[in-house]
């Protein structure tokens, strides 16, 4: 499968994208597989609908809060961060984050760095601009490493690889992993891996990773993971860089166990992760493991301004576990890489138009079926539906003083004219008459020509318009006026 392309690098296609995806039936088919798995795993675990709800309930009030007071809950974070050693630093836009990581990097010397799963590094395209300078950077997550070794980006928040079948990554292995032997044994495959990262771990000059959680009341970084290479990548290297959305912060420590119950039954059906790790400085003096140094980069990147809108900032909630793509039509069947977004299925439908702006991401908030599901299943119960309603309306029609970015720059002249065309015809019962007999004798046009009213005008003929209206239908019976 080609790589994503890069969003900003090219022109953005959604559409021929997706149906490309549509076409492939082996993208269908491995997708399919994941989802049905992960679905029903995530309902064994939330079996209950009332510990469900009330969980649900809790996760969600304990995000809005954090959210509704996260001016100072940043700085408390920092305050605490600082005090416990580790060293802040803070970017608006992924630009300065690259710039602040590169900084860190050429201080101490550094040309090799081995990342534990981050989503906010593939928001930077870290790996991309440490390599243009000089710098390796290898993923140690085996899916994010697995998509590196095939040049490709992530496809699922939660599990990188899963457009990937185990034929595919056996093919792979066998082409890209030197002295590698063609099998599709599972932990032989693993076991490939394992002996080149293994190696890594210990040449890395530094190690980065994301943070699942913030902690202000102690300072405290919370790192979930199943894979042990997180904590690998953050205690074996002299160096650790965490990487955070300003939205990741919570009040207390005691907000971390009820979104960790969220997160891992809702992202993989556990009830916990094999490592939680939560790091609250660097090694200590008698201590024998654990950087030398620990920095934290906070990245904005247009969160400040979806934080402004009370509506829109239900958007920062999510706690990134991928939920409402394993529940949702679209994303099952065309996958992560149609939405060629850092973020795809339902959370990226809301967030990357945000971030990136209506004028070239006007698709996305279109691509979904407004079922509900994504919006039913969301563990802090992000009302995804609503805002995806909300960002159609304001691609052409911004609300006054709206934060959104680009908002009414994908206005369609067009479309305008069509919609008022559309009010003419069905207000005047002669011009719908008038319409319907044009449409059904216009059948013969193929349908690139007319579009898929050639295809519904092949079965059925458009309907007859009454003889009269309702309200001269009432009238006629005597029933009054409402």
């Amino acid at each position: 499968m080609a790589a994503e392309p890069v969003p900003g690098s090219g022109p953005l296609d959604f559409h021929a994208s997706a149906a490309a995806a549509l076409a492939d039936p082996q993208i269908r088919a491995n997708f399919r597989r994941a989802m049905d798995g992960l679905m029903a795993k995530r309902a064994a675990l939330f079996a209950d609908p009332a510990e469900w709800q009330a969980l649900r309930a809790l996760g969600a009030a304990i995000r809005a809060h954090a959210l509704d007071h996260l001016p100072e809950l940043l700085v408390r974070l920092e305050e605490r961060c600082r005090a416990n050693g580790i060293q802040v630093h803070w970017a608006e836009s992924t630009g300065d984050a690259n710039a602040a990581v590169l900084a860190i990097l050429r201080a101490h010397g550094a040309t090799r760095v081995v990342k534990g799963k981050s989503m906010v590094s593939e928001e930077m395209h870290l790996n991309d601009y440490l390599a243009e300078h000089g710098v390796e950077s290898l993923e140690s997550d085996l899916g994010e490493y697995v998509v590196q070794l095939d040049h490709e980006t992530p496809s699922h928040i939660i599990m990188p690889a899963i457009h990937k079948n185990g034929r595919q990554i056996a093919r792979l292995f066998g082409e890209k992993i030197r002295g590698a032997q063609y099998t599709e044994d599972v932990d032989a495959l693993t076991a490939m891996a394992r002996r080149v990262l293994r190696q890594k771990f210990e040449e890395a000059d530094a190690g980065m990773s994301g943070v699942n959680v913030a902690v202000a009341e102690t300072g405290t970084l919370v790192l979930v993971e199943n894979e042990g290479n997180g904590r690998m990548s953050t205690h074996v290297p002299p160096l650790h860089i965490a990487l955070m959305g300003i939205e990741k912060v919570v009040e207390r420590l005691a907000d971390v166990p009820p979104l960790l119950a969220l997160l891992c039954r809702s992202a993989t059906g556990q009830t916990i992760t094999t490592y939680t790790n939560l790091i609250s400085g660097p090694r200590g003096a008698g201590e024998l493991d654990g950087p030398h140094e620990v920095h934290l980069v906070i990245l904005d990147n247009g969160r400040s301004r979806i934080f402004a809108d009370p509506e829109l900032r239900a958007t920062l909630r999510c706690i990134r576990c991928g939920a409402c793509m394993n529940h949702c039509p679209v994303y099952t069947r065309i996958g992560g890489h149609a939405y060629q977004a850092v973020y795809p299925g339902p959370i990226g439908k809301i967030l990357i138009p945000q971030t990136e702006g209506l004028k070239t991401r006007r698709e996305l908030p279109q691509a979904s079926s407004l079922c509900g599901a994504c919006a039913e299943v969301c563990p802090v119960a992000i009302p995804i539906t609503e805002l995806l309603l909300r960002l159609r309306r304001e691609a052409a029609h911004p609300e006054p003083g709206s934060p959104v970015l680009q908002a009414g720059e994908a206005r369609a002249p067009w479309e305008e004219r069509a919609w008022a065309a559309w009010r003419r015809v069905f207000a005047s019962p002669r011009l719908y008459r008038l319409a319907s007999r044009l449409a059904t004798r216009c059948r013969w046009l193929p349908p690139p020509r007319l579009g898929p009213l050639a295809a519904w005008t092949r079965v059925r003929s458009a309907p007859r318009p009454a003889r009269r209206s309702l309200h001269e239908l009432a009238r006629r019976r005597g029933v009054p006026d409402a």
